[in-house]
């Protein structure tokens, strides 16, 4: 049996949920989707310029937690970026990969 989800402290929204290439219509495209949690991480650390302990004090998680949300965050930035996908942000506890 796995863990319960512990909610995270989220204090920012995204201006737009979606991010796509440019010229390629968005049903020609793979879909990666990134948490709001997730979207949280990369602002706090790559945005703030905050390391990781003050990362995680401020969305209320371990700094463990904070580490691997923003390893799994930069993963699919880098997919998205890389492989030429659209980039959707979406909220909530889970959503998929």
């Amino acid at each position: 049996m796995s863990r319960p989800f512990k909610s995270r402290k989220l204090s920012a929204e995204p201006a737009v949920s979606y991010f796509k290439p440019r010229a390629v219509p968005l049903c020609e495209l793979e879909t990666v989707t990134l948490r709001l949690d997730e979207f949280q991480a990369v602002k706090h650390s790559d945005l703030d310029a905050r390391d990781q302990a003050s990362g995680a004090a401020a969305m209320k998680v371990s700094r463990q937690t904070f580490g691997l949300i923003l390893a799994a965050a930069r993963r699919k930035l880098a997919d998205a970026v890389v492989n030429g996908k659209a980039l959707k942000i979406v909220g909530g506890k889970k959503y998929g990969k």
